[in-house]
């Protein structure tokens, strides 16, 4: 397997952190809760994508940290989308406008 030479690296390095600006600004505003589960959805995988310059050098080290990053990634995902279904069920509704605080309305 051919190793990456710097320019490559440093393309992905920079799409990768694109796309976790991307999807932290759209998680900073987002008003409801799909919204909020694409954003975090594009931040793991600004994640993932700054993982693939690390195979090359470190293949166990980077392995050992994707598999961490996909448990973490898939259990968000679930508590994410059980999320989801309470509040669909108690407020008929997914925007973040209708969430209580406290007891305070929003």
């Amino acid at each position: 397997m051919a190793a990456l030479d710097v320019a490559s690296i440093s393309v992905l390095y920079a799409a990768s952190f694109a796309i976790l600006f991307v999807g932290y600004l759209t998680a900073i505003s987002s008003k409801d809760v799909i919204r909020l589960l694409i954003s975090l959805e594009m931040m793991f995988g600004a994640v993932f994508m700054a993982l693939i310059p690390l195979f090359s050098v470190a293949a166990h080290t980077a392995f050992g940290i994707a598999v961490i990053t996909i448990f973490a990634s898939s259990g968000e995902l679930l508590i994410l989308i059980s999320a989801i279904v309470i509040l669909d069920r108690q407020k008929k509704d997914i925007h973040t406008a209708v969430i209580t605080i406290g007891g305070d309305q929003v």
